[in-house]
């Protein structure tokens, strides 16, 4: 069977969905039930850093020029009827309406839903009316919990028995450590996209509150800064003075992100809304304890292995993140409840489960 796919997400800098479709591709390499198909990468642009795959049997690349919807809604369509495929995996949301085969869609969340007020009034109405008639052409849905599962159903009107929940895995970038590196002092870590949902300036605010009583913290900021107008992370952190224990960049290297949870003291990330959160897992994987706002998503993926704040207060955030870092018996109650949280989530399980729905879309 030929199975495209639609990989504009891996162009690039590789975040969020490109991050979950590059570990399916990588587990469908080595996987024996994946030998049998073709896969076709379907893309606007060459796969740069991904040779190591996409050369590799049953994998193919296929290129066309483009950009954004119109490629999606024109190229893509074309793209999949030359190479002849039997079924279209969409991991990004959206699919083309007029697609030549079947198709499979992946819808992380609906926050373009459920928070409209998140978004400009063009990319909300795009965003919503294209996931809205995709997923009613779609064969089959795929999210990744059960809450994003209740979402989809309520806000676009999907029936339940089309929407099936596979959790993510958990990328394991350095071996966990049961202690953290203090010897320059405790170091808190933030990695995702920058969004207003995220609670970036409270996180800054409660950060300076705690490094009043840790004067040798520090907090990394890793993430593209999406949200309009932009924040200026230096200039909110020195107007909390804490301007030099505050450090932000755009992106890092998987290598560099190996380093930062191997040093990090824990994990910070306050989202309102999440269809599940890859990275205070992977941050759990390496032994750094996640702070999370307390949301329905949240306690359903980390469970018993999170420190929950109430609501973005700085002083709550402060309070959560000294019990995170600290030595008592909270932080190593966490810890011990990290195996067996991190055991629901497997790439390889993911994958399996993800390939056996392509399979039977064509059937």
């Amino acid at each position: 069977m030929r199975i495209a796919i639609d990989a504009r997400e891996l162009t690039g800098r590789a975040t969020g969905v490109g991050r979950y479709l590059a570990e399916l591709l990588r587990i469908w390499a080595a996987m024996p039930a994946a030998a049998a198909h073709e896969f076709i990468l379907c893309a606007h642009e060459p796969l740069a850093g991904l040779d190591a795959i996409a050369t590799v049997a049953p994998f193919r690349t296929v290129v066309e020029p483009g950009r954004g919807t119109m490629w999606e809604q024109t190229k893509l369509p074309r793209l999949v009827r030359a190479a002849r495929a039997d079924v279209l995996f969409a991991p990004g949301y959206t699919v083309p309406l007029l697609s030549p085969v079947p198709t499979v869609v992946v819808v992380h969340d609906v926050s373009f839903c459920a928070h409209p007020e998140w978004f400009s009034w063009r990319e909300g109405l795009r965003r919503r009316l294209l996931t809205r008639m995709g997923v009613h052409r779609a064969v089959r849905v795929l999210t990744v919990s059960d809450f994003s599962k209740r979402e989809i159903v309520r806000h676009l009107g999907v029936a339940q028995d089309k929407v099936e929940v596979i959790y993510h895995g958990t990328t394991r970038l350095e071996p966990v450590r049961l202690k953290p590196d203090t010897t320059s002092g405790s170091m808190i870590l933030y990695v995702g996209s920058l969004f207003a949902r995220r609670h970036i300036p409270e996180l800054i605010a409660g950060f300076a509150q705690l490094n009043r009583q840790h004067p040798g913290a520090t907090l990394e900021i890793v993430g593209d800064n999406r949200m309009q107008p932009p924040i200026d992370v230096s200039a909110l952190a020195a107007a909390e003075g804490a301007g030099s224990r505050v450090h932000s960049r755009s992106y890092v290297s998987d290598a560099e992100l190996a380093g930062l949870y191997a040093r990090a003291s824990a994990f910070a990330f306050l989202s309102d809304y999440e269809g599940f959160g890859m990275t205070p897992l992977e941050a759990l994987a390496s032994g750094v304890p996640p702070v999370v706002l307390d949301t329905e998503v949240a306690r359903e993926i980390y469970g018993p292995a999170a420190v929950y704040v109430a609501s973005p207060n700085p002083a709550l955030i402060a309070t959560a993140l000294a019990s995170a870092i600290g030595e008592g018996p909270e932080r190593e109650q966490l810890l011990a409840a990290a195996p067996q949280v991190l055991a629901r989530y497997s790439w390889e399980e993911c994958a399996r489960r993800t390939l056996q729905v392509l399979l039977a879309a064509h059937s």
